[in-house]
């Protein structure tokens, strides 16, 4: 006959209690944090016996326990307190020792190959699909710093005129700023499926159609009209963003890493596409950068949107209502005017460092500043971030202003090149920061169910600043040098500054 006191865990009655109130705290967070790779229970392997029949060491002593004691039943996984909707490896974590806690997902005795990585990047790929839409992404994305460089290329060489490409250039941005908002509507209302396929399908054929325009030595206009039929290409970025924010809605940190992430991606492609469409011009022919940027958009378009498990749902949406645009949502222009200001510091700052530098260096030079946003952002993600995410931007932009002085201090001062690329290696350590912070704000503001179309008014505003940051750095460039002409950047890092401040105390007037 079973014992009765020495072992309680084995008493009928005890069984249908402890067992089922550990299965509903244990399960979703296992199913999240290991992705729906891993088994949802840990029962034990005898759980299913009846009950009026005893385990076979149910006589045992109880200071000698079966192998498997610290099943869930009697022993809760060293994770089973935390949230299951924010299941980051680091969320029980005490700040001051976090190697002390197991990961996710595995009891501290389970084997290594069941620990979850401890790496903040890493374990944004734990959920299945999530490497999958990273590659068609980066495929797709590529392209995006591929096409000026490689239109500019083709048509200067073709029509012998620099001034004709950029006026086309110009068109195509303008273009795509208004274009983009109504393309990012779509895809919120009806899926980035539906409608991000045919959107890129038509810039392809705007790509393609610029192409035998510039080949078979058609009329000007219509190099303007093909490359303005370009506009309709998505912001392949913001849907990234989107994803991972649906992904991680409930988990602040983790979509911190993943804002993190896309940024240092951006920085990424700003590094490799200008180098990769000036390459494919001149190795192979002058139109092969625009061919095969839009065959690599396509490709990585259809990837990114086949992963379907990903997608973020499509807000349901009441009849007779139309959905108010985020652009009414309350802080969101400010936080606008913000993004326009922080793009007329990298379209002045290009522009300046053109000038200042000229001949072959001017490229590897102005990579730097992208390397060094690269590398900021890439540590950034992986530290935790303050709670308050105003006060927070507010920190970035005046790290912003102060470390894009030191271009001009070293144009001024020391005027040598190896200073100013230095100088520009330490300015972009600020980018990454602030654009991480803006953008995590502008998901806050945003509804839902209109990411897509917040995040590529965020990147609308930044292109307007980009081309006015841009015209007022060559202004000033001509009437007073290059080197004076770097503090146009710190003025409109300043002007930034004092508009998110603005924007703050006015939501603190209205709070």
């Amino acid at each position: 006959m079973p014992p009765q006191t020495t072992a309680p865990a084995t008493e009928p009655a005890e069984t249908p209690t402890t067992t089922p109130a550990t299965e509903p705290t244990e399960t979703p967070a296992t199913a999240r944090a290991t992705g729906g790779t891993a088994p949802t229970t840990a029962r034990h392997p005898d759980a299913s016996a009846p009950t009026t029949a005893p385990h076979p060491d149910a006589s045992a002593p109880t200071t000698a326990p079966h192998p498997d004691a610290s099943a869930p039943t009697t022993a809760p996984h060293p994770d089973a307190s935390a949230p299951t909707t924010a299941p980051h490896p680091d969320a029980s974590a005490p700040a001051s020792a976090p190697a002390a806690t197991p990961g996710p997902g595995a009891p501290a005795s389970a084997p290594a190959a069941r620990r979850l990585p401890r790496n903040p990047y890493l374990w944004l790929f734990t959920v299945p699909g999530t490497r999958a839409f990273t590659a068609g992404n980066l495929v797709a994305r590529v392209p995006m710093g591929m096409f000026t460089v490689s239109a500019v290329i083709m048509i200067a060489g073709s029509r012998g005129s620099y001034a004709l490409a950029g006026a086309v250039t110009a068109t195509g941005l303008a273009a795509t700023a208004v274009v983009a908002p109504f393309t990012a509507r779509l895809i919120d209302r009806y899926g980035q499926a539906r409608v991000a396929v045919p959107a890129t399908v038509l810039a392809v054929l705007g790509s393609l159609a610029l192409l035998l325009c510039v080949r078979y030595g058609a009329p000007d206009w219509t190099l303007f009209a093909a490359y303005a039929a370009t506009a309709t290409t998505p912001n392949i970025g913001g849907m990234s963003r989107a994803r991972w924010a649906h992904l991680y809605r409930s988990d602040p940190r983790a979509a911190h890493t993943a804002n993190a992430f896309e940024q240092a991606v951006d920085e990424l492609c700003f590094m490799t596409g200008p180098v990769l469409a000036a390459f494919l011009c001149a190795a192979l022919f002058p139109e092969a950068g625009t061919l095969i940027g839009a065959v690599m958009l396509l490709a990585g378009m259809l990837l990114f949107t086949a992963q379907r498990a990903t997608e973020p749902p499509v807000a349901p949406r009441t009849a007779g209502l139309r959905a108010r645009s985020p652009l009414r949502t309350a802080g969101m222009p400010a936080l606008l005017s913000v993004f326009l200001a922080t793009g007329a510091i990298f379209g002045s700052m290009e522009i300046v460092t053109l000038a200042y530098v000229e001949g072959p260096w001017a490229g590897p030079v102005m990579a730097l500043q992208a390397f060094g946003s690269f590398l900021a952002g890439l540590v950034y993600g992986s530290a935790r971030p303050a709670a308050d995410a105003r006060r927070r931007l507010l920190v970035c932009l005046a790290g912003m202003t102060v470390l894009m002085s030191m271009p001009l201090l070293a144009a001024s001062a020391a005027g040598s090149l190896p200073a100013l690329a230095g100088a520009l290696l330490l300015a972009g350590m600020a980018t990454a920061p602030t654009m991480v912070t803006g953008m995590s704000l502008v998901q806050r503001l945003t509804p839902a169910g209109q990411l897509n179309e917040g995040m590529t008014l965020a990147v609308t505003a930044l292109l307007g600043g980009i081309s006015a940051g841009a015209a007022g750095g060559g202004w000033l460039v001509e009437r007073a040098g290059a080197a004076t002409a770097y503090v146009l950047p710190v003025a409109a890092g300043a002007a930034a500054l004092c508009l998110a401040a603005a924007g703050v105390r006015a939501r603190r007037a209205v709070a």
